[in-house]
């Protein structure tokens, strides 16, 4: 049986001027490079200018009645989804929950989330894990598999000032631990999928 490498995306899931998301993406994607089973991508929802969602119909509806997307911005943003194995969401917590932008970005499509894997990577006043709670709730929905391991830093220890990312030494283990068990569950939905990379 032929086991493919999965190809990992690594969301920024924030979008406002100053976010420290993209500076602990860039972190990740840089553990992440480290290793061999599988290929990591970083992928900026702030490069799409996705707008408050913009569809006539919801991404299920449309599939279940077999329409297609109206908005370029929504074929360019499911392109790009559909070619990962996997993600690893990168959280910061707003007012106890998910990022607006993150939300919104989850929103647009349906089925080119299913049967993948996520883990998740979120910062916040208490590491984030609000934010990461409710993003297991609706990525039940869209039908992906989160791994229990996940990496949660504060703001208060894991940034100077909540604006510098400096963080623990310990932080850099969790990564590999949450990705340990993301590029396995991912590796096996490549089959349910039946899918192969060359």
């Amino acid at each position: 049986m032929n086991q493919a490498h999965p190809i990992i995306g690594i969301i920024v899931g924030s979008t406002r001027p100053g976010r420290n998301a993209l500076a602990v993406a860039k972190w990740a994607t840089e553990i992440a490079g480290s290793r061999t089973d599988a290929s990591f991508e970083m992928i900026d929802i702030a490069d799409f200018g996705l707008p408050l969602l913009d569809e006539p119909f919801s991404a299920l509806a449309s599939a279940r009645m077999g329409r297609e997307y109206t908005q370029p911005h929504t074929k360019r943003w499911s392109d790009t989804i559909s070619r990962f194995d996997g993600y690893v969401l990168i959280a910061p917590e707003y007012n106890f929950g998910i990022p607006a932008a993150l939300k919104n970005a989850l929103d647009y499509l349906h089925a080119e989330w299913n049967d993948k894997a996520a883990g998740f990577i979120s910062y916040g006043s208490n590491g984030g894990v609000r934010s990461t709670a409710q993003l297991r709730l609706a990525l039940a929905e869209l039908k992906v598999a989160t791994v229990v391991p996940e990496v949660g830093m504060s703001l208060y220890t894991d940034f100077e000032n909540y604006s510098v990312f400096k963080p623990a030494e310990v932080h850099t283990q969790q990564v590999h631990a949450m990705l340990d068990q993301l590029v396995s569950w991912s590796s096996a939905l490549l089959q349910v999928r039946g899918k192969a990379h060359a």
